[in-house]
């Protein structure tokens, strides 16, 4: 491994998950279910049928592979808290700006991708009859998933960077003073 650099394996592993993250957040936003009133002439009731579920399952899917690049990297990171120390200077900064940028980021886009999930399959799996004259299908609102792909790609960019930093940052000595004598004089005054 490289001074500084990180080990390639770890940067290849979290940039994979994230685009099969990434890629699956598309897959649900393309697949979203769509309702269509039917009338049911026997019983006189209308009521909502949607269209397949399968965007839910890619919703957990980028869910789930978004959460195992981010536990990869707090894994091998130790989560910035049980490693080793980081040095005092700029790249000791930068890595807990990018720690606390990533965690954000990776809060958000779980947060919109599995709130999609959620709300695709409470449309498509738990609303049948309704007993009402005018109404329409509810179903998930355009860009959920879309905004859930964004912050996917923002984590992981922030997360490279992070990892970039985080090993310059531990891999580097840190820099002690040596005084050689005080700069205050001792003397009497005379």
């Amino acid at each position: 491994m490289a001074e500084g650099r990180g080990s390639s394996l770890v940067h290849l592993l979290v940039i994979i998950l994230s685009l099969v993250a990434f890629g699956f957040a598309i897959a649900a936003e393309r697949r979203r279910s769509t309702g269509t009133l039917h009338d049911d002439t026997i019983t006189n009731r209308t009521y909502c049928v949607y269209t397949s579920d399968v965007a839910t399952g890619y919703g957990v899917g980028a869910f789930l592979f978004l959460l195992s690049g981010e536990a990869l990297l707090m894994g091998v990171t130790k989560c910035m808290c049980f490693g080793r120390p980081l040095s005092p200077g700029s790249n000791r900064a930068w890595t807990i700006i990018y720690f606390v940028s990533s965690w954000l980021t990776f809060l958000v886009a779980e947060a919109c991708v599995i709130a999609g999930a959620k709300q695709n399959a409470y449309h498509t799996k738990y609303r049948d009859m309704l007993l009402a004259e005018n109404f329409s299908c509810e179903t998930l609102r355009k860009g959920v998933f879309v905004a859930g792909a964004v912050f996917i790609v923002a984590t992981m960019i922030l997360n490279v960077y992070f990892y970039m930093y985080f090993t310059k940052a531990t891999t580097q000595p840190a820099h002690k003073t040596n005084r050689t004598s005080s700069n205050i004089g001792m003397a009497g005054y005379a």
